[in-house]
């Protein structure tokens, strides 16, 4: 079975796509730096629980330490990369800038360099539905334009878009972008909206609700997110002989074996939908403390996934509230409530 090299392994989104590689038999090697973005601890665990399955190896170190990161690929050889790592949060992006350019620009730039010196089969890397910005056409659509981004997070991730694309163009290096919309789960990211309202409402304090809860998103399961990953690793983009031969809705570059995919759940939830969910679920109502929008945030995120669909025969689809359920029970049993 391949080789698949994974960046952020000890991360929400690493954790559970390694899990299902492992699980299909690939090899793993993790790589991840452990930063305290948030607790350490929830990072170790979940790289515990990996490192118990045959077939999985990793390393900790930071992206941005190139010569570390080109080593561990001479050791492992990988066919395959799927880049997750990087430094996450929209809103976090407004204090701290500077670990972004650090992680997001300086070290996937690292990660493109190991992928064109091995000359892997397919190299995938993380993206967001946050470069979608000011765009107010809905559902978003991979062929559109995406040029307004609102945070420096955004304009990172889009920094790499175009990066891959250069890099893809250059080297024939086969890359898939994938865009993420609101993924949520069990493990999931002490950070995240989901998280936070569930320890809130079981401790009684307060959640905050911003736009007063004239907001909507597309809530993406982590199980179907990483499913939608690993089909996309079996197909990988090849550069067109002209424009014409790409078909109609697909995102590849006329230039350059590459691709951009959203994965979504291919719905719009009312926030306030999603609170009732969670209320549901704990069985307490929330103390609701309704606030302004937040600094670089958007009203609505609404993912078109046709070309998911098309390219793979999947589409996300696991309702909000059978998957609010589900993490208020890994919740209550990993903290103990």
């Amino acid at each position: 079975m391949k080789r698949v090299l994974v960046t952020g392994t000890a991360g929400f989104i690493g954790f559970h796509l390694t899990k299902l590689l492992l699980s299909e038999g690939f090899r793993v090697h993790g790589y991840d730096g452990m930063t305290d973005y948030y607790d350490v601890t929830l990072k170790q665990r979940r790289h515990q629980m990996l490192l118990q399955t045959p077939g999985f190896s990793a390393t900790e170190d930071l992206l941005e330490n190139h010569d570390r990161l080109m080593q561990i690929a001479d050791e492992f050889e990988p066919e395959i990369i799927v880049h997750l790592a990087g430094q996450a949060g929209v809103r976090y992006s407004l204090e701290e800038p500077r670990s972004y350019i650090d992680s997001n620009i300086v070290g996937t730039f690292n990660v493109m360099e190991v992928a064109r010196t091995h000359k892997v089969d397919h190299l995938l890397m993380a993206s967001t539905s946050s470069v979608y910005g000011a765009n107010e056409d809905m559902p978003f659509n991979e062929v559109e334009k995406a040029d307004t981004q609102l945070t420096i997070y955004s304009a990172t991730k889009k920094a790499n878009e175009a990066m891959g694309h250069s890099y893809a163009h250059l080297w024939d290096l086969p890359t898939t972008m994938f865009r993420f919309f609101t993924v949520y789960g069990t493990w999931g990211r002490p950070d995240l909206a989901l998280y936070k309202f569930v320890d809130a409402i079981l401790d009684g304090r307060p959640i905050d609700i911003y736009n007063h809860g004239d907001m909507y998103r597309d809530f993406t399961n982590v199980d179907d997110l990483v499913r939608g990953i690993r089909l996309l690793i079996d197909v990988p983009p090849i550069r067109p002989a002209s424009a014409e031969e790409i078909e109609e809705g697909d995102s590849l570059s006329p230039v350059a074996p590459y691709r951009v995919v959203n994965i979504g759940n291919g719905d719009k939830v009312r926030l306030m939908d999603f609170v009732e969910a969670i209320e549901e679920a704990v069985g307490k109502e929330a103390i609701r403390n309704y606030m302004p929008m937040q600094m670089g945030d958007v009203p609505a995120t609404w993912a078109n996934t046709n070309l998911l669909q098309s390219l793979t025969g999947y589409r996300p689809q696991t309702d909000f509230k059978d998957g609010i359920k589900q993490f208020v029970e890994w919740f209550r049993d990993y903290h103990d409530k």
